[in-house]
């Protein structure tokens, strides 16, 4: 079995794939070889939808849609077989949860030292992924032009973001002697678990009773934008999606423009 994992592990790696997404795509094909007992080369599609199926039982729809998606690229380009049988269910078209900028201003004032009020300022100010803000180096940053670059982000596209010239200036002492490469950590990244940690805990210190993740802030910073006028395409560059149906999603979740619709039922 090893072997075979180790084989998925090197296609995605060459394919360009994130770390994460290696660790994820490896951890359900080990758990289906598993699962099924059988040599890698005797396993079916049919096996496929056996683990697949149990997994309805105990697991959220869109843990299965990366389970079967981790599989779809098992058999496909490491088996060299069809998994043209086994349909993938599709995502759960679920609303992200969005801060109001009372809620932002809250949480990163609640901070209880520089790096975490940083951190989570950045979060929000640049639309950083997690995984983007622990990755950062003191390299990739321009203060004195208020941008930044995200090497390498998601699908390998670097990109450039925008600073608050408050928050540049704010980076700009706090990293004042600096000689490691990373902003937040020295020779390697922090876990995204640590930032995790610190949104957690400002969550319970401010009382906000809503759902709150390190990609809250970036869901909040996006439909900001679009709640001030900012054109929905400049949204998807700062934002880095590949497809402009991924940013619309923030079209349904501005509550600040239904809030200002009059209802017709007052003009009865």
């Amino acid at each position: 079995m090893e072997a075979s994992v180790t084989q998925l592990r090197s296609e995605l790696r060459l394919r360009g794939f994130s770390p994460m997404t290696v660790r994820n795509y490896s951890f359900f094909v080990e758990k289906f070889l598993g699962r099924i007992g059988k040599p890698a080369a005797e396993v079916t599609q049919d096996d496929a939808k056996v683990y697949l199926s149990e997994l309805f039982e105990t697991k959220a729809k869109n843990t299965i849609m990366l389970a079967a998606a981790a599989l779809k690229f098992y058999f496909n380009e490491v088996l060299k077989r069809e998994f043209s049988a086994v349909r993938i269910p599709k995502k759960d078209k679920k609303l992200p949860e969005v801060l109001t900028k009372e809620e932002v201003k809250q949480l990163i004032d609640s901070s209880d030292t520089m790096k975490s009020r940083l951190m989570v300022s950045l979060l929000y100010s640049a639309g950083l992924r997690v995984s983007e803000l622990v990755n950062l180096k003191v390299d990739d940053l321009q203060l004195d032009q208020n941008t930044g670059w995200v090497r390498k982000g998601k699908g390998s596209k670097d990109r450039l973001f925008t600073l608050s010239s408050v928050l540049a200036q704010e980076l700009k002492q706090y990293l004042s002697g600096k000689t490691t490469p990373y902003v937040f950590s020295k020779e390697k990244p922090l876990t995204t678990r640590n930032i995790q940690k610190i949104i957690f805990g400002l969550r319970r210190r401010t009382g906000i009773h809503k759902r709150i993740t390190p990609h809250t802030f970036r869901h909040s910073f996006a439909t900001h934008l679009l709640e001030q006028g900012t054109d929905i395409r400049i949204i998807q560059s700062i934002l880095g999606h590949s497809s402009l149906n991924t940013t619309q999603v923030y079209t349904h979740v501005s509550s600040e423009q239904i809030r200002k619709v009059q209802n017709p039922f007052d003009k009865l």
